[in-house]
Parts: C-alpha cells; structure tokens; sequence
C-alpha cells in the first residue's frame, strides 16, 4: 500500500495576508488585495492593476539567509518556506527534508532591471548583484537555505500550474521513500514585463477580477510566495502534528496544442486521472478550487470540462483569484492551501466580485460573494498553465 501523505504546515505570502491565520481570516471574509501597481512606472499602460505584496519585509521573518543576496522571487519562497515549517512545528532541516518550488517567471525583475539599464546607460558590464539574482533555480536553493534542508532541492518553470507540479513532485518522492519530509509550493513577483505581456494579450481586468462573472474583463497579475509541508501520515500522527488534509493524489495531461488557449479535452482528461490516481469518484468532490483566472475564455473552457466530468451540476466551485488576482506559479499552490482550509475549518471561499451570472456557464455555483460553511471531504484543486501545462491535485480529510 502506498504511503498516506499529510499536509500539516501552511506558509502564504500574499497580498490578503502573511502568515495561515491572516491568510485564512482574509479568505473568509472574503478580502481582496489588488490595487494601483506601486511597483514600476505604469505611464502608457491602459491598465494598471496589480496585486502586490506591499507589506513585504523579508528580513523581520528571515533567520538564516541574509535578503540582500536573493531576489524578490527567491525571498518570498524562503519566507514560505519559513512560515510553513515554524506551523507544522517541524525541524526542516537534514538531508531527509526535500524543497520544491513552482515558478512562471523566477527572478523576471533581475531581468527587466539589467536591460532597462542597458537601455538607458548603454552596455557594458552587468551589475554583479542584480546577475547574481537571476538564476530561478535559486528560488527553490533560498527556501531550502531558509529552513536547513539538506535533501533534493528542484525548481520548477511549468508557468500557472507550477505550484500544483511542485506539490505533484513532492508527493511521489514521499510516497517513494526519497524523503521523509518536503516542503512543496511556488513563488513569482510582479514586474514591468509580465504586466507588459498580459496587457498585450489583451487579458488584463480593467480594476478586478471578476471568475465567472457574465462581465468579466480579464485577469489581474499578482504575486507571492506559498509553502505546504507535507510528510506521511504515520509520522506525523506519531509526533502529535495538528494535519490539515491529506494530499491523495493528483493528475496532470499536456495538450500542447496551442501557447496559450486552454484545451476543453485535455483539462477534463487531467480531471479523471486526478480523480482515478487518489482512488476518488467524481461524487466525492465536495469543493472546486478553480483554476478561475476571470478571462472570458478560461472560465468558459473550465466550466465545460466541469460539466463534462461532473455533470450538469458540478460542486461548488470558487476561485480565490478574485481576491488575490493570479499570482503565476504561487496560483494552485494558494489554492491548495485554500483546499487544506476548507477541509479542516469547513468552510467554501467565495468568488468575490460576482454581480451577473453567465448564462453560458449555466450549473457553475462560483460561491458568490460571501463565504459558506460547509462540510468538505474531499476538494479539488484545479491549476492550468500556458503551452498546456495542466496539472490537479485532491485534498481530504485524514480522518
């Protein structure tokens, strides 16, 4: 029999709140953290919203990396990373405890800052520091650093999905026995070119973002850093560990069809294998963390493959980036904490924004506006990414 795994440390950092308890008391009332892009100068944007991380101090949390040699990326993995250990009470270091973070852009800012140099400079040499912070695979080497873990260390670029990869990669090296504990979710910051990229697709909101809504006007860039521990069952009982949820398994498909359109089939494809490979029908699912970006074309293609795996009635099915807008390869891993909180608090996160119901996303139930006490078993945590990259994971209770 394959080795039950236990999430029982949470670590977000984001712009509704840092820290579980914040995290979680924001998600309930349903607070959003979007606003004016502080970050760059947004002259000649036509929009200009963001959901920054404004009350980011990396070194009030920090206690083994110094901030100045990492990057922004970097520094809110290791925050994560840090935050989730010092919640499940564990000591994280040791060669048994592995680290996998997601990211979609890694350090992009180190980037945009060393050519918006060159171009108002002229070339020459970069600046040490700023090269120094480039490499992404140091997001997933700052949170091990962070926290003492001595075991695999991997970073990975599967752009929107990246976080619910990383939780995937964590899973199979516990269940395997390659590591006794893992530290698994995703990290992104906001910057000049990511907002530049979305603007020119057309896909940015104007001022919210609105999943389901039959308005709807795009997706909100966003940023943050999130962290799970995960570690089997057994252990953790054995060591008294308060567990959120259980990680049963999850699925991923890769349509590679189109860069950047969703692909109806594909995604309810990676439905079924989730739902097959942690041993759950489709009538168990009691919650939907939905992928949800607020484009009109995501939320369309995700609602017809609901509908074509659950029926005309899929559970209830929230989006928490109407709150936090979409923080990149950080997305599904908030989402699966969003997961492990509707398990152990009974409750549904709402879809904030919501005014005007889709007549094309009939059966959806986006929790509209306000949060639902609820009894949730089993969740779904849905994470889609461009170039087809899609990957879910299920959470449930451990009971």
């Amino acid at each position: 029999m394959r080795r039950r795994i236990a999430i029982t440390g949470l670590g977000p950092v984001s712009n509704i709140g840092i820290g579980i308890d914040a995290f979680a008391r924001s998600l309930r009332l349903g607070k959003t953290g979007v606003g004016p892009v502080g970050s760059f100068d947004t002259t000649g944007f036509l929009r200009t919203t963001g959901g920054e991380v404004t009350d980011f101090r990396p070194q009030d949390r920090l206690t083994r990396i110094s901030p100045e040699r990492w990057g922004r990326s970097a520094l809110f993995a290791a925050t994560a990373a840090r935050l989730a250990v010092e919640d499940a009470g564990v000591d994280a270091s040791g060669d048994g405890v592995a680290v996998v973070m997601g990211t979609t852009s890694g350090e992009l800012a180190a980037v945009v800052d060393m050519a918006e140099g060159w171009h108002s400079r002229g070339y020459g040499p970069p600046d040490p520091v700023t090269a120094a912070h480039i490499p992404a695979a140091k997001l997933g080497l700052a949170a091990a650093r962070e926290i003492g873990a001595g075991g695999e260390v991997v970073t990975l670029g599967t752009a929107c999905s990246a976080g619910n990869y990383a939780l995937g990669y964590a899973y199979d090296l516990l269940t395997a026995g390659e590591a006794d504990i893992a530290v698994a979710g995703g990290a992104d910051s906001v910057t000049r070119f990511t907002h530049a990229g979305f603007h020119r697709l057309g896909a940015l909101a104007a001022t919210q973002c609105r999943p389901f809504d039959g308005d709807r006007d795009g997706m909100i860039p966003a940023e943050g850093g999130v962290a799970l521990v995960l570690e089997p069952l057994d252990a953790a009982r054995a060591r008294g560990a308060r567990v959120y949820a259980e990680l049963l398994g999850y699925g991923m498909t890769c349509d590679a069809s189109h860069p950047v359109a969703p692909d109806e089939d594909s995604i309810a494809r990676c439905m079924r294998t989730a739902h097959e490979r942690a041993g759950v029908g489709a009538d168990q699912i009691d919650y939907v963390c939905a992928h949800g970006t607020g484009t009109k074309t995501n939320d369309l293609v995700e609602s017809r493959a609901l509908r074509s795996v659950f029926g005309p009635t899929p559970p209830p099915t929230s989006s928490i980036k109407s709150m936090l807008g979409h923080a990149m390869g950080a997305a599904s891993g908030f989402g699966a904490v969003a997961c492990a909180l509707s398990v152990s608090e009974g409750f549904l996160p709402p879809t904030v924004n919501f005014l005007t119901p889709d007549p094309e996303l009939e059966g959806i139930d986006p929790v509209p506006n306000t949060a639902v006490p609820a009894k949730v078993r089993i969740a779904q945590n849905n994470g889609f990414a461009f170039g087809g990259n899609n990957a879910i994971t299920i959470l449930g209770s451990a009971e």
